[in-house]
């Protein structure tokens, strides 16, 4: 980041100031959103409620894990707020369908869907510490799927749950399929180069998320912050969120 300058302009009335924005037609109080955490009750008892109250509080939205410790309603349930939801796309596509009705019916305001993880990057810090969610914490959004838990394993818990679940076959024609089964605009996040950029506008994205996963995912990418000038030209016109 110190090599990213900021660019100064001068004499603006500046005695009053309104950071609004609006995003998907949305409006927030400032240009900065919660992007998708999952398992939040790893750090705290109310993990996803509290994150939820905070935003709505904040005014502004909040987007939630597909691998949160709180369902889809009983984050809804915490009062009104502005929600996206962030899907993984897993090999029983019913499931994704039964979710994503479920996301639309809890009041949830678009899909985020996470395009860059098919395969898990190697988390070598998940492997040395054998990760795997304690046992008194499920993905509450898979509960009575038998989707819910992980298993102990010998290196990660998370990286087996991955490789059993998620599907790898995940392409372009799968933005489309959403499209088929929602009316709510699918944001499509992972995207790094202008070439997808192009690709998600072609293919009928409402918006981009510009994510290298934390840089967790693969070793060698650009930061975000770095790849979102080329990201934004390409996107022509779409909503583009660092």
């Amino acid at each position: 980041l110190s090599r990213i300058l900021f660019r100064p302009r001068i004499l603006i009335d500046v005695s009053k100031i309104d950071m609004a924005t609006t995003v998907l037609g949305f409006k927030i109080s400032m240009p900065i959103m919660i992007a998708p955490t999952a398992m939040q009750k790893m750090a705290h008892p109310e993990g996803e409620y509290a994150t939820a109250r905070a935003a709505s509080a904040a005014g502004t939205i909040m987007t939630l894990s597909s691998w949160a410790t709180s369902s889809v309603e009983e984050v809804a349930s915490t009062g009104p707020g502005i929600r996206f939801f962030q899907l993984y796309v897993y090999k029983d596509r019913n499931v994704v369908a039964q979710l994503v009705r479920r996301a639309e019916k809890a009041g949830f305001k678009a899909i985020a869907l996470t395009v860059d993880t098919p395969r898990l990057g190697r988390r070598e810090a998940d492997i040395k510490n054998r990760f795997v969610l304690p046992p008194f914490l499920n993905l509450k959004n898979f509960e009575g799927l038998d989707l819910g838990k992980m298993d102990q394993a010998n290196d990660s818990g998370l990286a087996s749950y991955v490789a059993g679940q998620i599907d790898r076959t995940l392409s372009w024609k799968d933005v489309k399929w959403l499209q088929t089964i929602t009316s709510l605009p699918i944001l499509v996040k992972g995207v790094l180069t202008a070439e997808d950029a192009r690709l998600a506008v072609q293919n009928g994205a409402a918006g981009i998320i510009v994510s290298n996963h934390g840089a967790r995912q693969l070793d060698y990418v650009p930061a975000t912050i770095s790849a979102l000038e080329e990201v934004v030209k390409a996107a022509q016109g779409v909503s583009c969120i660092l």
